[in-house]
């Protein structure tokens, strides 16, 4: 046998050809953190899709201005309650660094996102396809999508923030080190109006209380700091000048709504049930929408056994509790005998006012929903795949991400084209620098809370006056729902609606500006406006001076609001300089850790 020449550094015969074997655990590692961003950014998209284009979307509750002042009328109403507090502040501050069109796409890029993604961190399985179905059931959901549309998205701050918020919690009785500030963050975010805090506050109550390690501490300080993250609307309702008691006729107008042909509870039952008929997608009255609550309802009751082996002992309990309470709160006005009780509470307990509308507090609900019903697929699969084969039992896992989507297809795509934005006049900008070259109270007519312009493709939008003018501006604060009238609470609207009405002089008001709006409304008693001069007049706006205007005799100020603010801003700020600190050390101690330490992390 003659011998090849081996030439010089060659290895003969050659090895044999080493093959790659990628670490399985890395990649499921690394597969189980993105698809959840994955699956959080693909709803984001999809419902947004029409904030791709330039403009603002008004709708409703939902008003976002280029610039937004931040005066003291945004800080502490004077005479209105205080329910955009301190939501029109957050909004005014943050609008000094950030346009008005780029920050409402922050802020609902971040609701639909962080809601996809809490859920999908807070479920309890390392299986990626069970966390996309908890993702998809709390992010695609007729609350979300009938919420979204009234125009509430400082409510749906709250709902984005409820998962991070018990994830905290559970971090905190098992003591995870940073649980607490970030428990506190969620608060922070939930608290931006009044009902988020309330919500946030109750669920602290509720889950953090136990026997644990430094229970009573972490408790105590959660709790606190929840409440002064509140001060701001607690202090400004306390200091309004209104009574802070609301229109028992309210309860009846905002009372859960039946979507088909189920009734108004399992219209809750599905997260659904708003009281705005306007604002329900179409998909919500098919015929087996009420088939399908009650099987998804069958499906995380069969998930909760799995679910409290999972968790910590109390903690699926209590959710639990929380789950239900919300829930029976929202159905009050529905039950018999609800309503009554319901009213009497508004008219007479101040503040009360914030249950009316019982459907918004199902947070808790709806989140238990998402997450014991994807816990209970898991649990199905599990047995399909034990019955059938393993691919039977992933078809019934991509089924149950995609059910949530196949039931509510409108909520797609901007709710099908309702959430579009457009341009603001030009002349609204005009107006605003009139007005803050000579500041002055404004009177905004047509005389109603809710304005209908053409410029905005006829959708309804509360008047965006005192969010646009930088200065106190006064509007009906009735709600007129359908045909009944929900009396508002502030002393110096009724003032001006009392001159309307007997067809008098606005000016008798006392306020320097009267603002005139084409928008579809009343039409103006024709002395209404007797002397008054124009100083602007535009196709879509008419501003009047009133000659005989006086300054009024003291300045208002926030005084103890202001410092309530000061105090939860401070807290915030606390918030993020311990998180801030504790992340730094624990990327110091992993730096100089040994071989054999970092090893074990």
């Amino acid at each position: 046998m003659v011998q090849r020449p081996i030439a010089s550094g060659v290895q003969w015969p050659p090895p044999a050809r080493r093959v790659f074997v990628p670490d399985r655990g890395g990649v499921d590692r690394m597969r189980e953190r993105l698809v959840p961003h994955g699956v959080a950014a693909a709803v984001t998209a999809v419902v947004l899709a029409p904030l791709a284009l330039p403009g603002y979307v008004l709708r409703y509750d939902m008003v976002f201005v280029p610039r937004q002042a931040l005066g003291w009328e945004v800080i502490a109403p004077a005479t209105a309650l205080p329910r955009a507090v301190p939501q029109d502040a957050v909004v005014a501050l943050a609008n000094q660094l950030v346009p008005g069109w780029l920050l409402q796409r922050l802020v609902l890029a971040a609701i639909l996102y962080l809601a996809a993604l809490g859920a999908a961190r807070l479920v309890p399985t390392d299986r990626v396809a069970v966390r996309a179905v908890a993702a998809l059931g709390y992010a695609w959901t007729p609350y979300l999508a009938e919420r979204l549309l009234v125009g509430q998205w400082g409510l749906l701050v709250a709902y984005a923030a409820l998962p991070w918020l018990v994830r905290a919690a559970i971090g905190v009785r098992t003591g995870r080190p940073g649980s607490l500030p970030r428990l506190l963050l969620a608060a922070a975010a939930s608290a931006i109006t009044p009902t988020g805090g309330v919500i946030a506050l109750v669920a602290i109550a509720v889950l953090l209380p136990g026997r644990y390690p430094g229970a009573v501490r972490a408790a105590s300080t959660a709790l606190g700091l929840t409440v002064l993250l509140n001060a701001p609307w607690l202090v400004a309702g306390l200091g309004s000048s209104g009574s802070g008691r609301s229109d028992p006729a309210g309860v009846l107008a905002f009372a859960a709504r039946a979507e088909n042909w189920a009734g108004p509870l399992v219209a809750l039952a599905g997260t659904g049930g708003i009281w705005n008929e306007q604002t329900t997608p179409a998909s919500r009255g098919l015929v087996v929408v009420p088939l399908v609550t009650v099987l998804v309802l069958a499906v995380a009751g069969y998930g909760v056994p799995l679910l409290r082996r999972r968790w910590p002992a109390p903690v699926a309990g209590r959710l639990g509790l929380l789950a239900a309470g919300s829930w029976l709160v929202a159905a009050l006005g529905a039950l018999p005998g609800g309503a009554g009780l319901l009213g009497w509470l508004v008219a007479n307990l101040p503040g009360a006012g914030l249950l009316r509308d019982g459907q918004k507090l199902v947070v808790p609900y709806a989140l238990a929903l998402a997450v014991a019903g994807a816990i209970g697929a898991e649990r199905l699969a599990d047995r399909v795949a034990a019955r059938f084969d393993v691919a039977t039992g992933r078809v019934l896992l991509v089924g149950a991400a995609l059910l949530p989507v196949a039931l509510l297809p409108d909520l797609a795509f901007g709710a099908a084209g309702r959430l579009r934005p457009v341009d603001w006049p030009a002349e609204w900008a005009t107006v605003a620098r009139l007005v803050e070259q000579r500041p002055g109270e404004v009177i905004s007519l047509p005389f109603q809370e809710y304005q209908r312009y053409a410029w905005n493709r006829g959708q309804v939008v509360i008047d965006p006056a005192p969010r646009y003018l930088g200065v106190p501006v006064l509007i009906d604060d009735t709600l007129r729902v359908g045909g009944l009238a929900v009396a508002g609470e502030d002393p110096r609207a009724a003032r001006v609606r009392e001159l309307l009405a007997v067809g008098a002089p606005v000016s008798a008001a006392g306020s320097r500006w009267v603002l005139v709006q084409r928008a579809a409304g009343p039409p103006l008693p024709p002395a209404s406006l007797a002397g008054l001069h124009v100083v602007h007049d535009g196709p879509e706006l008419t501003l009047y001076e009133n000659a005989y205007w006086s300054p009024p005799l003291a300045p208002t100020r926030p005084g103890h609001v202001g410092l309530a603010h000061l105090l939860a801003g401070l807290v915030v700020l606390g918030i993020g300089i311990s998180g801030t600190a504790q992340v730094s050390y624990r990327v110091v101690t992993s730096r100089h850790a040994s071989p054999a330490e970092g090893e074990g992390g």
